[in-house]
Protein backbone atom coordinates (compact mmCIF):
# COMPACT_ATOMS: atom_id res chain seq x y z
CA UNK A 1 0.00 0.00 0.00
CA UNK A 2 2.71 2.38 1.09
CA UNK A 3 5.08 1.55 -2.29
CA UNK A 4 2.06 2.31 -4.30
CA UNK A 5 1.38 5.63 -2.82
CA UNK A 6 5.05 6.72 -2.37
CA UNK A 7 5.49 5.66 -6.74
CA UNK A 8 2.57 7.96 -7.39
CA UNK A 9 3.72 10.77 -5.26
CA UNK A 10 7.14 10.65 -7.35
CA UNK A 11 5.39 10.34 -10.14
CA UNK A 12 3.45 13.39 -9.73
CA UNK A 13 6.24 15.13 -7.73
CA UNK A 14 8.01 14.88 -11.08
CA UNK A 15 5.00 16.16 -13.23
CA UNK A 16 5.07 20.07 -14.30
CA UNK A 17 1.89 20.35 -12.73
CA UNK A 18 3.54 19.30 -8.94
CA UNK A 19 3.27 23.14 -7.91
CA UNK A 20 -0.08 23.63 -8.68
CA UNK A 21 -1.02 20.36 -6.57
CA UNK A 22 1.30 21.33 -4.08
CA UNK A 23 -0.76 24.93 -3.83
CA UNK A 24 -3.67 23.03 -3.58
CA UNK A 25 -2.78 20.52 -1.43
CA UNK A 26 -1.20 22.94 1.35
CA UNK A 27 -4.22 25.82 0.52
CA UNK A 28 -7.16 22.67 1.29
CA UNK A 29 -5.07 21.49 3.93
CA UNK A 30 -5.00 24.93 6.34
CA UNK A 31 -9.00 24.76 5.93
CA UNK A 32 -9.95 21.53 5.80
CA UNK A 33 -8.56 18.84 3.96
CA UNK A 34 -6.72 16.20 6.44
CA UNK A 35 -3.69 15.45 4.37
CA UNK A 36 -0.96 17.42 5.09
CA UNK A 37 1.57 19.08 2.19
CA UNK A 38 4.64 17.67 3.55
CA UNK A 39 3.36 14.23 1.34
CA UNK A 40 4.11 16.35 -1.38
CA UNK A 41 6.52 18.51 -0.68
CA UNK A 42 8.81 15.48 0.98
CA UNK A 43 9.39 14.03 -2.41
CA UNK A 44 9.32 16.83 -4.90
CA UNK A 45 12.30 18.27 -2.84
CA UNK A 46 13.97 14.68 -3.48
CA UNK A 47 13.20 14.95 -7.03
CA UNK A 48 14.07 18.61 -7.30
CA UNK A 49 16.34 19.72 -4.46
CA UNK A 50 17.45 23.05 -6.52
CA UNK A 51 13.41 24.15 -5.92
CA UNK A 52 13.76 23.26 -2.31
CA UNK A 53 12.81 26.98 -1.41
CA UNK A 54 10.66 27.39 -4.59
CA UNK A 55 8.14 24.80 -3.20
CA UNK A 56 8.71 25.82 0.78
CA UNK A 57 7.46 29.16 -0.66
CA UNK A 58 4.54 27.89 -2.34
CA UNK A 59 3.53 25.48 0.31
CA UNK A 60 3.76 29.14 2.94
CA UNK A 61 1.99 30.88 1.02
CA UNK A 62 -1.01 28.24 -0.12
CA UNK A 63 -0.99 27.71 3.32
CA UNK A 64 -1.63 30.79 4.73
CA UNK A 65 -4.25 31.92 1.91
CA UNK A 66 -6.32 28.30 3.00
CA UNK A 67 -5.82 29.68 6.72
CA UNK A 68 -7.67 33.17 5.43
CA UNK A 69 -10.51 30.97 4.10
CA UNK A 70 -10.35 28.57 7.80
CA UNK A 71 -10.64 31.60 9.05
CA UNK A 72 -13.26 32.90 7.47
CA UNK A 73 -15.52 29.93 7.48
CA UNK A 74 -14.82 30.48 11.27
CA UNK A 75 -16.05 34.02 11.64
CA UNK A 76 -18.39 33.73 9.02
CA UNK A 77 -20.24 30.42 9.02
CA UNK A 78 -19.81 28.53 11.93
CA UNK A 79 -23.06 28.12 12.36
CA UNK A 80 -23.47 25.61 9.02
CA UNK A 81 -20.14 24.66 7.18
CA UNK A 82 -17.34 25.68 10.31
CA UNK A 83 -19.02 24.04 12.60
CA UNK A 84 -19.31 20.54 10.17
CA UNK A 85 -15.80 20.81 9.52
CA UNK A 86 -14.94 20.54 13.35
CA UNK A 87 -17.79 17.57 14.13
CA UNK A 88 -15.99 15.70 11.16
CA UNK A 89 -13.24 15.53 13.10
CA UNK A 90 -14.49 14.90 16.15
CA UNK A 91 -13.64 18.47 18.20
CA UNK A 92 -17.22 19.64 18.74
CA UNK A 93 -16.69 19.58 22.47
CA UNK A 94 -13.70 21.11 22.25
CA UNK A 95 -13.91 23.90 20.32
CA UNK A 96 -15.45 25.89 22.85
CA UNK A 97 -12.25 25.09 25.45
CA UNK A 98 -10.20 26.63 22.35
CA UNK A 99 -11.71 29.34 22.07
CA UNK A 100 -11.45 30.22 25.12
CA UNK A 101 -7.63 29.46 25.36
CA UNK A 102 -7.36 32.53 22.67
CA UNK A 103 -8.22 35.20 25.04
CA UNK A 104 -5.14 33.95 27.14
CA UNK A 105 -2.63 32.74 24.67
CA UNK A 106 -3.57 33.51 21.21
CA UNK A 107 -0.16 34.22 19.68
CA UNK A 108 1.48 31.01 20.91
CA UNK A 109 -1.76 29.08 20.14
CA UNK A 110 -0.83 29.71 16.08
CA UNK A 111 2.64 29.43 16.20
CA UNK A 112 3.44 25.91 18.25
CA UNK A 113 0.10 24.01 16.34
CA UNK A 114 0.54 25.71 12.90
CA UNK A 115 4.63 23.81 13.28
CA UNK A 116 3.09 20.30 14.69
CA UNK A 117 1.10 17.86 13.52
CA UNK A 118 -1.76 18.88 14.98
CA UNK A 119 -4.30 19.86 12.14
CA UNK A 120 -4.02 23.68 11.19
CA UNK A 121 -7.90 23.89 10.36
CA UNK A 122 -8.59 23.50 13.83
CA UNK A 123 -6.53 26.26 14.69
CA UNK A 124 -7.92 28.62 11.68
CA UNK A 125 -11.41 27.81 11.73
CA UNK A 126 -10.94 28.85 15.94
CA UNK A 127 -9.46 31.47 15.18
CA UNK A 128 -12.04 32.86 12.78
CA UNK A 129 -15.01 31.82 15.04
CA UNK A 130 -12.71 33.64 18.49
CA UNK A 131 -12.60 36.94 16.37
CA UNK A 132 -8.85 36.90 16.75
CA UNK A 133 -7.23 40.31 15.44
CA UNK A 134 -6.67 39.36 11.54
CA UNK A 135 -3.09 40.73 11.17
CA UNK A 136 -1.90 39.08 14.16
CA UNK A 137 -3.41 35.95 12.32
CA UNK A 138 -1.55 36.59 9.04
CA UNK A 139 1.70 37.22 10.51
CA UNK A 140 1.58 34.67 13.04
CA UNK A 141 0.42 31.99 10.44
CA UNK A 142 3.02 33.54 7.75
CA UNK A 143 5.58 32.62 10.44
CA UNK A 144 4.93 29.21 11.77
CA UNK A 145 3.94 27.90 8.46
CA UNK A 146 7.34 29.07 6.68
CA UNK A 147 9.37 27.83 9.55
CA UNK A 148 7.50 24.66 9.01
CA UNK A 149 8.01 24.06 5.70
CA UNK A 150 11.34 25.78 4.98
CA UNK A 151 12.39 23.38 7.37
CA UNK A 152 11.42 20.22 5.61
CA UNK A 153 12.31 21.61 2.28
CA UNK A 154 15.74 22.59 3.92
CA UNK A 155 16.51 19.11 5.25
CA UNK A 156 15.36 16.92 2.21
CA UNK A 157 17.41 19.71 0.64
CA UNK A 158 20.76 19.41 2.35
CA UNK A 159 20.07 15.07 3.03
CA UNK A 160 17.24 14.21 0.63
CA UNK A 161 20.08 11.59 -1.16
CA UNK A 162 20.49 9.34 2.07
CA UNK A 163 16.91 9.85 3.48
CA UNK A 164 15.75 8.67 0.32
CA UNK A 165 17.84 5.80 0.42
CA UNK A 166 16.30 5.02 3.96
CA UNK A 167 13.34 6.04 3.11
CA UNK A 168 12.89 3.68 0.34
CA UNK A 169 14.47 0.88 2.32
CA UNK A 170 12.11 1.36 5.18
CA UNK A 171 8.95 2.87 3.54
CA UNK A 172 6.52 0.95 5.08
CA UNK A 173 7.78 1.69 8.72
CA UNK A 174 8.27 5.75 7.64
CA UNK A 175 4.55 5.40 6.38
CA UNK A 176 3.39 4.06 9.30
CA UNK A 177 5.27 6.27 11.41
CA UNK A 178 3.62 9.06 9.02
CA UNK A 179 0.18 8.03 9.90
CA UNK A 180 0.85 8.06 13.32
CA UNK A 181 2.19 11.23 13.84
CA UNK A 182 -1.14 12.59 11.72
CA UNK A 183 -3.20 10.47 13.82
CA UNK A 184 -1.30 11.61 17.43
CA UNK A 185 -2.12 15.24 16.21
CA UNK A 186 -5.45 14.65 15.83
CA UNK A 187 -5.56 12.90 19.42
CA UNK A 188 -3.42 15.71 20.76
CA UNK A 189 -6.08 18.63 20.26
CA UNK A 190 -9.22 15.83 20.80
CA UNK A 191 -7.43 14.56 24.36
CA UNK A 192 -5.28 17.21 25.28
CA UNK A 193 -6.54 20.29 24.26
Amino acid sequence: MFKALYDFTLRLSQSPRAPQALAVVSFTESSFFPVPPDVMLVPMVMAKPEKAWFYASICTLASVAGALLGYAIGALLYDSLGAWVIQFYGYGDKIENFRQLYQEHGHWIILIKGFTPIPFKLVTIASGLAGYNLFWFILLSLITRAGRFFLVAGVMNRFGGPLRALLEKHLTLVGILSLLAIVLGFVVVKYVV
